[in-house]
């Protein structure tokens, strides 16, 4: 069992943004100090006001002076040029920690900081942001568990400080190889950012058909495949895919391209990702296939559905 932190930090952040300022409440919740925080937008500044009141809003160069624990959460690629004007200015210290939550980059981008004696740490919660104090019980919550966060860390003593603020933030660690911190984001990035192109294209879709709640037609429908999927993986799949209608997805894609083309690039892209998985796994014919394959290829080339063919 990795107990909390034993001692209270004196915390600072860079990056009010959804990710920043939820964290720190969350630290601060766990009892440590949050001396200071930087945040120009007025977004930012909103959601230090509800969720950090009191702190101090700082430049980011004071913020890395004034801290043990230093928290960046700013975008990926923000993330190098931020960590290299801090030690360039001299506001990184030696023992300090500095702790990043970007998912795509490891420990190499806090080289700058490891130069000046600073411990470096890479935590990337594995979740999606809303900025409100919502997120706070979903850090706790996720899947009854605690939210995953992902880790990376070069010795001991700084893999136990970053399993200890995972603890206090209620969440669960995985450890990520350093080499592996790219593939390791781009599999959630796949899982939830995607998921939410898909959903609000299958909303649109809806919506042109006529339904006037399209996102409550969806809930039940989608919260059932969702854990399906979850459980069972391929195995959750049904559809007219699976089944080889191709008459089915003939008429999908006449109907998508007059009243919703703009789904039509994913509905295609995933229905070829689908058609491989149940070809591969013996759950359908190449022949029925081969004819779902051809459809496919004609809306992708912006040519006619051969419809009346699978009637």
């Amino acid at each position: 069992m990795v107990h909390p932190l034993p001692a209270r930090r004196r915390v600072g952040v860079i990056g009010a943004g959804r990710v920043g300022a939820v964290l720190a409440s969350a630290l601060r919740t766990a009892g440590h100090e949050i001396v200071s925080v930087a945040g120009e937008s007025q977004a930012s500044r909103g959601r230090i006001a509800a969720l950090l009141p009191g702190v101090t809003v700082a430049k980011p160069t004071a913020v890395a002076r004034s801290c043990e624990v230093l928290l960046l959460t700013v975008p990926d690629d923000m993330l190098a040029n931020v960590v290299t004007t801090l030690a360039d200015a001299g506001a990184l210290h030696e023992g300090q920690y500095v702790v990043h939550t970007s998912g795509r980059h490891g420990l190499a981008v806090l080289a700058p900081a490891t130069a000046a004696g600073a411990h470096a740490v890479a935590l990337h919660p594995a979740m999606t942001f809303t900025g409100t104090a919502v997120d706070l019980d979903r850090l706790g919550a996720a899947a009854g568990e605690g939210c995953v966060f992902g880790l990376t860390a070069a010795t001991p003593a700084d893999r136990v400080f970053a399993e200890a603020l995972v603890a206090d933030l209620g969440g669960r660690p995985m450890w990520v190889p350093e080499e592996m911190r790219t593939l390791y984001h781009a599999g959630l990035a796949h899982g939830a950012n995607h998921l939410v192109t898909l959903v609000t294209e299958a909303m649109e879709i809806l919506a042109a058909a006529g339904a006037s709640d399209p996102a409550g037609t969806l809930r039940p429908l989608l919260n059932a495949a969702l854990e399906n999927a979850l459980t069972q993986s391929d195995a959750a799949l049904t559809g007219p895919i699976v089944r080889g209608d191709a008459g089915t997805v003939a008429a999908h894609l006449e109907d998508i391209v007059a009243n919703a083309p703009q789904t039509l690039p994913s509905y295609v892209a995933m229905a070829r990702a689908t058609l491989d998985r149940v070809l591969a796994d013996g759950r359908l014919l190449p022949i029925r296939a081969q004819k779902i394959s051809r459809l496919l290829d004609a809306a992708e080339a912006s040519q006619p559905v051969p419809v009346r063919e699978y009637r």
